[in-house]
């Protein structure tokens, strides 16, 4: 088992990795919207989802994957409502890759953040 880190996501606030390796697969913690370099949040669900997919790249990248080796994601949103938003920048980000995924409506995350991603990869 490996566990990985980087600068360029949020470093993590508790007793948790930012991601681990084991038996060939790369397993992303949950990653919130944070901005690693200056700590900032953004306030709406599109530059929220930017922010939350480019930390979850970051640590695809540091363990040796990529978005396109994604397996599964799961999403946990703050209010289904926002899900299209979300969805259009998810899309973008990842193409014409199609990893398996949940989306899990909840009814408010830690810190009043609208998204946090988790995902699972090959590398």
């Amino acid at each position: 088992m490996e566990f990985i880190h980087t600068e360029k996501a949020p470093v993590p606030a508790g007793h948790y990795s930012q991601a681990v390796i084991s038996g060939g697969m790369l397993y992303v913690s949950g990653q919130l919207p944070i901005n690693p370099t200056d700590r900032s949040v953004p306030t709406g669900i599109g530059e929220q989802a930017s922010q939350v997919l480019d930390n979850l790249e970051q640590i695809l990248l540091a363990g040796g994957s990529s978005l396109q080796k994604v397996v599964k994601v799961t999403v946990y949103i703050s209010d289904i409502s926002l899900w299209g938003a979300f969805n259009q920048v998810y899309a973008g980000k990842f193409g014409s890759h199609r990893p398996a995924r949940a989306v899990v409506p909840t009814r408010e995350l830690h810190h009043d953040f609208l998204v946090e991603v988790e995902a699972v990869a090959e590398l």
